[in-house]
């Protein structure tokens, strides 16, 4: 009996725990086998995801180069237009200004006309759509450099586009503007038309400053020098600014030598 209890006793001791061991160890390879069926399926689906999200960012490189390329097509085209116009500015600077083609681009001119004011008011000088002729005079403004004779231009204190008029000379007459200064020149003659709406003594310098060009004791437009000034033949020792433009006045401005004799000017019947 004691040997049967103890068989029994050994055998069921050991059937279970075995058979629990033997179980726990199918659970065991069990659960290793479906850890790692299942770390494959993640791992698959990781490549996969992996896979798709590879493919869209090339779909999405070549949607970007398909956007792209027009676009850098058109910046590049904007950045060359825009540096065109910066150095087309830069080059209309180096030449005082942008010229309209009726200009006068004369070589004998003192300075052209592409500073000029284009409509705004200077020194309280206005300008009109038509010429204003209540108060009506003209002087005359002859200048030298260095004894060379530089001329008015025509057209100053006059808008452009112009209406070019032939004269008997071969010179040009600006018949029309799209504005008119009270101070402005028809030609190259060197009449200053004061044409006003108010009777006032206007001077050399407001004609000047309407041209765009410098004047002062030692300033005639871009040329600097000694000035020697005369008026209807009689020698100016102030500012050449302060020169009244009053009828028939016949200014005479030298700059350097050597300095010529003043020259008188006979006005044009009517003028």
């Amino acid at each position: 009996m004691a040997q049967r209890g103890s068989g029994r006793s050994g055998s069921g001791s050991k059937a279970r725990p075995a058979g629990r061991a033997s179980s726990g160890g199918r659970g065991g390879t069990a659960n290793r086998g479906k850890s790692g069926s299942g770390g494959n399926r993640q791992s698959q689906r990781q490549t996969a995801a992996a896979a798709q999200k590879a493919i869209r960012g090339a779909r999405g490189r070549g949607s970007l180069i398909r956007v792209g390329l027009p676009v850098l097509v058109v910046v590049i085209v904007a950045a060359a237009v825009i540096v065109g116009v910066i150095m087309t500015g830069k080059h209309n600077s180096a030449n005082g200004g942008t010229l309209p083609p009726t200009a006068d681009t004369s070589a004998s001119l003192l300075a052209n006309t592409a500073k000029q004011a284009t409509g705004g008011p200077v020194d309280g000088v206005q300008s009109n759509s038509n010429e204003q002729v209540l108060f009506h005079v003209h002087a005359h403004l002859a200048m030298y450099i260095n004894g060379k004779q530089k001329l008015l231009p025509y057209g100053v204190g006059i808008v452009p586009p112009y209406q070019l008029q032939p004269q008997q000379d071969g010179t040009e007459f600006v018949a029309g503007g799209t504005k008119y200064y009270w101070l402005h020149t028809h030609d190259e003659s060197g009449v200053i038309h004061i044409e006003s709406p108010v009777q006032r003594t206007y001077t050399l310098g407001n004609f000047f400053d309407e041209w765009g060009q410098q004047l002062g004791p030692d300033q005639i437009g871009p040329n600097k020098g000694k000035i020697t000034a005369w008026i209807n033949g009689k020698s100016y020792t102030g500012n050449p600014r302060d020169i009244p433009l009053t009828a028939h006045n016949v200014i005479q401005l030298d700059l350097g030598t050597p300095t010529p004799a003043f020259a008188n000017f006979t006005f044009p019947t009517g003028e």
